[in-house]
């Protein structure tokens, strides 16, 4: 009887543990979405613009403005008396 409840723990154990890492990859997964996104929406939309045969010049420079603008903010250093939450992006 014990060892059968000794091993139900170990797999809520493994569980709680998968769970977490899920989290934390979600979590970073939202974080560099947040950060490139618009430049990913910009450059899937060229893309879907091309293949449907459309001109997607306009998609396509809005994409590398924004890739350029990420790059300049990449670069900033920025220490945390500099932080502001701009989350409006």
């Amino acid at each position: 009887m014990k060892a059968n409840l000794n091993k139900r723990s170990q797999r809520g154990q493994g569980m709680t543990e998968y769970i977490v890492i899920v989290a934390l990859i979600a979590v970073a997964a939202i974080a560099t979405y947040q950060f490139f996104g618009q430049t990913v929406r910009s450059q899937t939309a060229g893309i879907a613009r091309e293949l449907s045969g459309q001109d997607a010049t306009q998609a396509i420079n809005e994409g590398r403005a924004r890739a350029n603008e990420a790059q300049t903010q990449g670069a900033t250093r920025k220490g945390l008396g500099a932080y502001d939450n701009d989350n409006s992006r």
